[in-house]
């Protein structure tokens, strides 16, 4: 797909899809509680399709009509197993590891050749901790993953360490309510990417379950399943962070997007590293507008509480005066694609200087050369929509498999011709 680049600034208001972290939970929630629950505005995207699908397969019972989606809850327990293939998703795939615990025949939880790849066996080892029995392939054990029947599930206390991702942390916290004595953590090392855990810690008290602190490294999710719900999903900070940084990276331009003060949606973390590159950022109650200032400076920044919008961030830096630096990325190398190596690589098309760490990217933009590029997409929906807006300011950018945006923004195309005017 060859890009259109813009003619000037814009100012627009755009209204991303639902959040896929929200969609995601409230799913869970929605099929394991008793009765019919509402999610409107849901977030429709390979990913959150998948984990409905799974669902559903395992009993609840999912309908859609003029974009909300009806879920008639199982009360606690899936009566049905089977074999789910979640395919690139790994958050669904984490989040059915310990929901199909609460099935009454077995499970197996299977994905794509990458997601056989990616990191499962410390959730596999936090679920066996609390007496459920799984079934992994191959050392260390990965999908597919067989799971049986936890009955009774108690629940109960774990002491965890520094995990590969904290979707094992709130696929847990998300079953909780439906346990015998609900699931208390305790940290031992501050946890991968806290500011997800919030996320769930805030949706399970929105929704009435009993949730409690008794110090920073150490909560608790009472038993006591939440009712039946109605619940608005907030539009996507991961998605709207492209479209604050189009604003960004073009001066004067002007996006604002729909999305409250009091949201925890961990992205929204990036709006202050925008801006210490430069960004005008405003806030009100129910709104956030990001203002594209003369230029953008490079500087050192720590993306590890907004993992999913520092693929935006490094492309960003790309067009700002003096190098930068970002660290806090290490679960970027267990990502869709090891998006540290894919952004290195296709930032280096661009003539940027890039060095490569464990956890950080070092961008010096002093050496890019004009002139067309072709971007590999790596199969990564977040190269091909970071790259799709570096095509809005740098002429000749081509994206191959722009189809691989469907993992979370479907229209992500549709809404970047509305920049260009198309």
């Amino acid at each position: 797909m060859a890009l259109e680049v813009l003619e000037g600034p814009f100012d627009l208001r755009l209204a991303p899809p639902g959040s896929k972290s929200l969609t995601n939970r409230a799913l869970v929630l929605a099929a394991l509680a008793t009765g019919r629950s509402r999610l409107r505005g849901p977030l429709r995207s390979a990913d959150t399709d998948g984990l409905r699908d799974a669902l559903a397969a395992l009993g609840a019972v999912v309908t859609e009509r003029d974009g909300t989606w009806s879920v008639e809850g199982v009360g606690g327990r899936f009566p049905r197993g089977g074999t789910l293939d979640l395919g690139d998703g790994g958050t669904p795939t984490r989040f059915m590891l310990a929901a199909g615990a609460l099935a009454d025949a077995p499970v197996t939880v299977d994905g794509s050749p990458r997601m056989r790849e990616r990191p499962v066996e410390e959730g596999i080892e936090l679920l066996r901790r609390l007496g459920v029995s799984l079934a992994g392939t191959g050392r260390p054990e990965a999908l597919p993953v067989r799971i049986e029947p936890w009955s009774p599930a108690t629940g109960g206390r774990l002491e965890v360490g520094r995990t590969a991702s904290s979707q094992f942390i709130s696929a847990l916290l998300l079953v909780a309510p439906w346990t015998r004595e609900g699931i208390t953590v305790v940290f031992r090392e501050p946890p991968t990417s806290r500011t997800y855990v919030e996320l769930t810690l805030q949706l399970l008290q929105r929704l009435g379950v009993a949730c409690h602190r008794t110090g920073p490294d150490h909560l608790t999710v009472e038993p006591g399943a939440p009712a039946a719900f109605d619940l608005a999903i907030e539009p996507d900070a991961s998605s709207a962070i492209y479209w604050w940084a189009a604003a960004a990276m073009v001066p004067g331009a002007r996006m604002r997007i729909a999305i409250p003060r009091d949201s925890r949606q961990p992205d929204l973390e990036a709006l202050a590293l925008l801006a210490r590159l430069g960004a005008i950022v405003d806030r009100d109650d129910d709104s956030i507008t990001v203002t594209g200032p003369d230029r953008l400076e490079g500087t050192r920044l720590d993306a590890e509480a907004c993992p999913d919008a520092a693929v935006m961030l490094a492309v960003a830096c790309a067009r700002a005066e003096g190098p930068s630096r970002i660290d806090g990325l290490h679960t970027l190398r267990v990502k869709e694609t090891d998006r540290i190596h894919a952004l290195a690589a296709e930032l280096a098309r661009t003539g940027c200087t890039v060095r490569e760490h464990p956890d950080a990217i070092e961008v010096d933009p002093a050496t890019i050369v004009p002139g067309p590029i072709r971007v590999r997409t790596w199969n990564d929906h977040r190269i091909a929509m970071a790259f799709g807006i570096l095509g809005l300011v740098r002429e000749g950018v081509v994206i191959e498999d722009p189809g691989c945006v469907g993992k979370s923004y479907p229209g992500f195309w549709s809404d970047r011709a509305r920049l260009v005017g198309g």
